[in-house]
């Protein structure tokens, strides 16, 4: 399972899960809003760092990915450097 749909999945279910406990606190309307609104904005928060730092790691593994597939890329060009000039030679 994509890690990133279990993610959002987990964010669903705590705001759920947040909301009905406000709903059901023995509260004023007007402070039951106020509480159903601090839990959607800090759900929304960290919901917004989860996925930065979701994006930062996928960002620096495909760096990596990069820099060895480039690094690849020069070892097989210069040994067809080297190939093409060995077979002049012969």
């Amino acid at each position: 399972m994509d890690k990133g749909k279990v993610v959002i999945g987990v964010l669903a279910g705590v705001a759920v899960g947040a909301l009905i406990g406000v709903l059901f606190a023995p509260d004023k309307g007007s402070e039951t809003r106020k509480k159903i609104s601090k839990k959607t904005s800090d759900t929304v928060n960290d919901a917004k760092n989860k996925i930065a730092s979701l994006m930062d790691g996928i960002a620096e593994k495909f760096e990596s990915e990069k820099e060895e597939l480039v690094e690849a890329y020069e070892n097989v060009k210069d040994d067809a450097k080297k190939l093409v000039k060995d077979v002049k030679n012969a």
